[in-house]
């Protein structure tokens, strides 16, 4: 059967869109993306093109828009392209490159799909309007002949799909995470996740297709391209069908995953109650769940508590009340006989770059002015909001933001890290402080918790000639 047929046949058995539906094609210009395009060409499906300029590898990054722009000539349909600029997005948001690219291309295609949706409404309108003049005014709704769904169309396909399952199992996942890639979720569908690399690169040899290759996956930096060209070939040595049999296996993990949430979903039934933006457990008939781990993390992970968290709130069942464990968003506490899971009373504040320039930054609780000094002559303030560091050991730029859970560092006088948490609970801070409690750090490690003490490995020493001083205001 040729790639064509498995093609139009795998999106007819997932049922992943109509011959009528409109379709943005993520089109990044290599061998994936490029047979996509010409399968959707030879299905004869409507599609436009979206081609995403992450500006990360100079040259390289124009000579793909421009390739891609020629696509949409060759196929005569719409190319959407838009450049960001992935490395500040990262910096500010302080996430990954992959993680920051990804974002931002999502939110992108959401934006597109918006627009042309409400332009195929408009059109939709029209038409009717045409059909209730013909039919003497009668009014009714469009047929579904007008009726247009768009959605976003990707290009991963099988050999991703085992890649992101390896990646799911050794960082530490769910069943969900066992089952890869799913074809379609919400509006972004993928429809050659039944297509080998090798099929795909056959289809194009056949079909004389011209594509660029991107030279950053030859990189082993990436986590993905290390598991591509270093962790799946050094397993097949041992067991040469391993790739093969795990695109066969992750059909049965898909299947074994939709039992597993049918039975979570019975004891949510049975352990949860609402009460407002409350949710309330009780703590006798939660212990007696089996597997109890399993339950409470799959109910504290929709509140934004991570897996870590688990046996905490596990502890929290048999802790006195008042006692309580906290997430981004929400906290745990225990009261009683119940476990309340409830909103946090501040919102999560965004988080602030502080520039090498600035002299004076604003946040939630005030204003820090910001400003370097020489240390001749300087006297140490004994004042909290007021901090000297050795600049020398400073790196723009720095990050203001509010605690969270996991954070720890380095308290001024001792050589061990410290938990903030647990900071807090020795400082006696009360629940509204620990709330509002904000740091600063530099390349994920604390400099400052705001107002309270300083990271060791910053303080000023004998050595130091040139001082920063943070003054919160």
């Amino acid at each position: 059967m040729n790639l064509l047929k498995k093609f139009t046949d795998f999106i007819k058995k997932e049922n992943l869109f109509q011959e009528k539906d409109k379709l943005l094609l993520a089109v990044s210009g290599g061998v994936d993306s490029v047979v996509l395009c010409e399968l959707c060409k030879q299905a004869r499906y409507d599609f436009s093109i979206a081609h995403c300029n992450f500006q990360l590898r100079e040259e390289e990054s124009e000579r793909d828009e421009q390739f891609v722009k020629s696509l949409g000539e060759k196929y005569e349909v719409k190319v959407f392209v838009k450049k960001f600029d992935t490395e500040k997005y990262a910096l500010k948001n302080r996430i990954g490159i992959q993680e920051a690219a990804r974002k931002l291309r999502y939110d992108w295609f959401n934006e597109i799909v918006d627009a042309e949706s409400a332009i195929n409404n408009q059109q939709s309108e029209i038409n009717n309007q045409k059909l209730k003049i013909e039919n003497n005014n009668i009014n009714h709704s469009p047929p579904d002949s007008y009726r247009v769904t768009m959605y976003v169309l990707t290009a991963h396909h099988a050999n991703d799909n085992v890649e992101t399952l390896l990646m799911n199992f050794f960082k530490g996942t769910g069943i969900s995470g066992l089952r890869g890639i799913l074809p379609r979720h919400g509006n972004v569908i993928r429809p050659l996740l039944f297509a080998t690399k090798k099929e795909i690169k056959s289809f194009a040899q056949e079909n004389n297709l011209s594509f660029v290759e991107d030279s950053s996956n030859v990189l082993d930096k990436y986590t993905r391209n290390f598991f591509r060209h270093q962790v799946i070939p050094s397993i097949e040595k041992v067991f040469p069908k391993a790739e093969d049999n795990l695109i066969d296996n992750i059909k049965r993990f898909s299947e074994i995953e939709t039992l597993y949430q049918q039975a979570i979903s019975n004891h949510k039934k049975k352990l949860l109650e609402q009460a407002g933006e409350e949710t309330h457990i009780p703590v006798l008939k939660l212990l007696k769940t089996d597997p109890l781990s399993t339950v409470v993390y799959e109910i504290i992970k929709n509140f934004n508590f991570t897996s870590n968290q688990t046996e905490e709130v596990i502890h929290l069942l048999k802790s006195e009340t008042g006692k309580y464990i906290q997430s981004s968003s929400h906290k745990i506490i225990k009261n009683r006989n119940w476990l309340i899971i409830s909103p946090n009373n501040t919102r999560v504040a965004e988080n602030i770059l502080i520039e090498e320039k600035d002299k004076m930054v604003e946040f939630a609780n005030g204003k820090l002015k910001v400003e370097k000094l020489s240390a001749t002559n300087f006297k140490l303030s004994a004042d909290n909001m007021t901090v000297t560091l050795d600049a020398d050991e400073i790196k723009f730029p720095l990050l203001l933001r509010k605690w969270k859970q996991g954070d720890y560092f380095y308290p001024l006088g001792m050589k061990k890290k410290k938990k903030l948490s647990r900071f807090f609970i020795d400082q006696k801070m009360s629940l509204t402080e620990k709330e509002n409690a904000w740091v600063i750090e530099m390349d994920k490690k604390i400099i400052w918790i705001v107002g309270k003490r300083i990271d060791d490995r910053f303080k000023i020493t004998d050595k130091t000639s040139n001082l920063l001083l943070i003054n919160k205001l």
